[in-house]
């Protein structure tokens, strides 16, 4: 079985005079990165190898991401920096799953939208129906997808092969919703 695990990055600014890759995390940003962090330690969803987009809100997201699962699960994944994935449509996105290595059994990707929210629906197949609504219909920043597939292989991820086990936000944190698996 393998695991993929999609975020968009958290809340960026969009100061004067910045080129869009440079754009750094606001302060809302800040504050629900190491959140979704301190989630997947507390769910146990803890990745094997992350592969973030170059753009400086994805690297910082992944960074207080990795803050968070240090401090409460000492773990910390490998990060490839992949220039591809930076506002990538989700066939690039695909072609970057589709070659990770076998040994990596979950697998986390930190990018931009709409591609996240393109891939995470091309590649739902069953599951959380309702988490399923609610990524079609919005797919705020640090939103995160967690899609299972029952294959040994990254090169077998096809379309609408995953069991969505969950789509989690910061606001659903908030309201207590978002907490784990679905009924699906």
């Amino acid at each position: 079985m393998k695991r993929l695990i999609l975020l968009r990055h958290a809340k960026s600014d969009w100061p004067a005079g910045l080129d869009d890759l440079d754009r750094p995390l606001n302060p809302r940003g800040r504050e629900a990165a190491p959140r979704m962090g301190r989630y997947l330690a507390d769910e146990g969803l803890l990745p094997d190898l992350a592969i973030v987009s170059p753009a400086s809100r994805t690297r910082e997201t992944f960074d207080l991401v990795v803050q968070a699962l240090r401090e409460q699960a000492g773990e910390e994944p490998p990060i490839r920096v992949d220039r591809r994935i930076y506002e990538a449509p989700p066939e690039l996105l695909l072609q970057a799953v589709r070659e990770t290595d076998d040994a990596v059994r979950t697998l986390l990707m930190v990018g931009h939208n709409p591609g996240t929210q393109e891939l995470a629906r091309l590649l739902t197949g069953f599951g959380d129906r309702y988490a399923f609504s609610r990524l079609t219909q919005k797919y705020p920043t640090a939103g995160l997808t967690v899609l299972d597939f029952d294959i040994e292989s990254w090169r077998d991820v096809s379309q609408r092969e995953a069991r969505l086990d969950r789509f989690v936000t910061p606001k659903g944190l908030d309201a207590g919703l978002d907490t784990g698996m679905g009924d699906g």
